[in-house]
């Protein structure tokens, strides 16, 4: 069947016909031990404006049955049932059985390889609800949904309205939900399995975590740290939103096989990798943090007040990236998260937007099907950026008011972009109609110079955008660079006067990295950003130098030997290795870097990260047998020596059936699957290419170590015939939905073993390709294009950092 994406036209001709009552669904999931059906039946209880008027309702999955008015309608035609002679009120009920559980959108069955229990959830973002159960699949139809579900006795089921009544039937457990406030259907969820459970009561809520039983002790180890950030961010976000979460009941599922993490009302959905199974290093514990605010900031953001199309998406993600942020620095003890944004996701952002994916962060969305390629690097971390630009340009406390303001007018309800400007118009005084069209419909970056006295700007469109930045003046004093002025510039054209001291030895443009542009230094600053960017005082304005010069792993290096942030160390390394191994491709580089990473590893608590450069860029096996030795009791540590050991032709059968033997982590497997993806050996290529893209038997959030361990520099001859493979699979890329389109497209791209000419063969294979995948596609061959050039010399662009795939909302 060929299922049509809604257009925007279609949906707001739905959403001036009909108005949805409420939805009540009932599924039955005690099939998925032993099978794969989930049979929902779905009653959609709606008016219709105009009676006697037609239109449809979305249905993917296979019908049984369905009626209107209790008369039976006819079959499903591309997803759609055909509703004609609308009354004024109705109620529209459809059985359905959706058995594609394993590689379908909207509901996933994992069986754990540790126990082989079974687990089950579902994601409907963007309009994947439809198929599972009956309903008009979109965002500004809202409605409260109430959900019932009989699953095995055994399991715990889990959705968005808190506490559920639950009783016995016939050998299963009945679990009734109360109804949900009002959402859109891509808010809701349901997940079940037999889940291990931690509770906790904080700060007037009642909190749950709950993960596949095989994982309990990483979640208990980490339940200390999650409760604390969550609950700091109920009261963060309560407060400068002006209105507290309303639901006492608040919980968050790690659950295997998942990408990413999704926003459901009340009841979040994590990836299972988040929970890590050697203990977290600094960087892994702020990342979690920021996501977990994230997703707790969609409560407001897209689930309380929620976009009325796509073309406003940016409203739902690019503030709730800023907003994990804001509170992370504001409210919990992650204080330079800034920072961390800046050296991970900022930069691909910017590289981004200055390549053939860049797009204004709002723009015109045709369809669901375009909406599902626009979950990038602009939407995400420009957004965020643009949106801590806007906090600074009308000020914290006016925009503070603005959101409270927005959220008291649109509660429960749908809104646009021109709802926002005008709360923040309102509140802060300035005119926001020219900031609206230079940031949120114009693409590309913003560029400024500082010579002193004058900060001179370029846009886009010619002038630079209405904006506030930085300008620190700094001195060497002892060693180290000391700030002695910041002023603070609010741009209004081509050149702004400025007044700084006229004796500082560097300038420093964007400090505090207030906004999101990018600054060509005087030769003299740009000599202090590569060479000396280390002697900055504080990790935000190192982190300003690291994102600016050309000479990437000398400023890092710089940096690196002084930097007191330990949430920065391992992005910056990770920066450094690609710098030296996919963008220079220099074996000297590389040399360097694990004599970096050595330095490091004796300095207090970074030995976990330096080893884990070290054993990346491990010159031989004597230096692996060398960090074995360093790696002591951390699994992690010594699967990622047996990956490299392999790389460099060493037989690593049995030790890999030993560290199996005694890992912990139900995953281990994929990890045994990277030691044999890292081998030069034709055959093993083969025969993990065949598992990865064939068998797709490589979870989406396991597909990150094993692609990495298959694309190896010097293995050129073995990979040289993985692009037109490549090439050839991408249309079956889009099976799934959109998380996987998303990672199969982007992670299964060759970094190694390809021409000069591939990327633009990989552009040409994608022009009738879905959006999704066409979008993915041509960002991460305009990468590898500029990759393939640094390392022939023509060109040392700054590299982004290891990127994963922004898989959820």
């Amino acid at each position: 069947m060929t299922v049509r994406s809604l257009t925007q036209v279609e949906a707001e001709e739905r959403a001036a016909l009909i108005a949805v009552e409420r939805y009540d669904i009932t599924i039955d999931l005690t099939d998925l031990p032993t099978g794969s059906a989930v049979t929902c039946v779905s009653t959609v209880t709606f008016g219709c404006r105009e009676p006697g008027a037609s239109t449809f309702a979305d249905c993917v999955a296979p019908i049984v049955s369905a009626t209107l008015n209790g008369e039976p309608l006819p079959p499903a035609v591309g997803g759609r049932i055909p509703l004609t002679g609308l009354a004024e009120h109705n109620v529209l009920r459809v059985e359905s059985v959706q058995a594609d559980t394993t590689d379908g959108p909207g509901v996933h069955k994992a069986v754990d390889p540790a126990d082989g229990e079974v687990y089950v959830w579902t994601t409907f973002c963007p309009d994947e609800a439809r198929y599972v159960f009956a309903c008009f699949d979109q965002p500004d139809l809202k409605a409260p949904h109430a959900f019932v579900v009989t699953a095995p006795t055994s399991w715990l089921v889990g959705s968005n309205s808190g506490t559920p009544a639950v009783e016995e039937r016939d050998g299963a457990r009945r679990w009734t939900f109360p109804d949900t406030p009002v959402l859109s259907t891509y808010n809701c969820v349901v997940n079940a399995g037999p889940l291990h459970e931690v509770r906790r009561e904080a700060g007037g809520y009642d909190l749950g975590l709950f993960c596949r039983r095989s994982l309990a002790p990483m979640l208990d180890r980490d339940a200390d740290r999650i409760f604390t950030v969550t609950e700091q961010g109920l009261a963060f976000f309560g407060d400068v939103f002006g209105r507290p979460f309303p639901q006492r009941e608040y919980n968050q599922m790690f659950m295997p096989e998942f990408g990413g993490a999704m926003e459901n009302w009340g009841c979040v959905t994590w990836e299972d990798r988040f929970l890590q199974r050697s203990e977290p290093t600094p960087a892994e514990q702020e990342s979690l943090a920021v996501v977990l605010l994230h997703e707790l900031s969609h409560m407001w953001f897209g689930n309380l007040v929620t976009m009325r199309w796509w073309d406003d998406l940016w409203l739902n993600e690019a503030f709730a990236e800023f907003a994990c942020y804001w509170a992370a620095v504001g409210a919990t003890r992650h204080t330079d998260a800034w920072v961390g944004l800046l050296a991970s996701e900022k930069l691909v952002a910017y590289l981004a937007d200055q390549g053939p994916v860049s797009h204004p962060i709002r723009q015109p969305v045709r369809d669901v099907a375009q909406a599902a390629s626009i979950f990038d690097a602009i939407t995400y971390p420009k957004g965020a950026a643009v949106l801590r630009q806007l906090m600074t340009y009308v000020g914290e406390d006016r925009f503070v008011a603005g959101m409270r303001s927005y959220f008291a007018r649109h509660a429960w309800g749908s809104t646009t972009l021109q709802d926002l400007i005008d709360a923040l118009a309102e509140t802060s005084g300035r005119d926001l109609n020219t900031w609206r069209t230079g940031w949120l419909e114009t693409a590309g970056v913003d560029t400024f110079t500082f010579e002193p006295g004058t900060l001179t700007g370029s846009g886009p469109a010619g002038l630079p955008r209405p904006q506030v930045l930085a300008i620190g003046s700094y001195v060497f004093d002892d060693g180290r660079l000391r700030r002695t002025a910041l002023a603070t510039v609010d741009v209004q054209g081509a050149s702004t006067s400025v007044v700084m001291p006229e004796d500082a030895d560097f300038y420093l443009v964007n400090d505090e990295d207030l906004t999101f542009a990018t600054t060509r230094p005087s030769a003299r600053d740009r000599a202090t950003l590569v060479t000396a960017a280390g002697a900055l005082p504080t990790p935000v304005s190192r982190g300003v130098a690291v994102a600016t010069p050309d000479e990437a792993l000398t400023c890092l290096t710089s940096v690196l030997t002084g930097e007191t942030s330990d949430a920065v160390i391992e992005p910056y390394l990770r920066l450094a290795g690609n710098a030296a191994e996919l963008w220079a491709g220099d074996d000297r580089l590389m040399t360097d870097f694990y004599a970096l990473c050595a330095r490091l590893a004796e300095q207090p608590g970074r030995e976990q990260v330096a080893l884990r450069g070290m054993i990346r860029s491990a010159p031989d096996l004597d230096a692996i047998d060398r960090l074995r030795d360093r790696a002591g009791d951390d699994i992690d540590l010594h699967w990622r020596c047996l990956i490299r050991a392999a790389e460099l032709g060493q037989e690593t059968d049995s030790p890999v059936r030993d560290l199996l033997a005694r890992d912990p982590d139900p995953d281990a497997t994929f990890r045994a699957l990277a030691v044999r993806a890292a081998r030069p050996d034709a055959d093993e290529k083969a025969a993990v290419w065949q598992i990865l893209t064939v068998d797709r038997s490589v979870p989406v959030s396991s597909m990150r170590d094993v692609t990495t361990a298959f694309w190896r520099p010097g293995q050129d001859a073995i990979l040289s015939g993985y692009g037109d493979m490549y090439l050839r699979l991408l249309p079956t890329f889009d099976r799934g939905g959109m998380v996987p389109s998303m990672v199969y497209s982007s992670r299964l791209l060759p970094r190694f073993g390809t021409t000069a000419d591939f990327p633009a063969q990989a552009e040409r294979a994608v022009t009738d390709a879905a959006p999704v995948i066409r979008q993915t596609v041509l960002e991460y061959a305009d990468e590898l294009r500029r990759m393939i050039r640094a390392r022939s010399g023509a060109a040392q662009p700054t590299p982004g950092p290891s990127r994963t795939t922004r898989a959820q909302p």
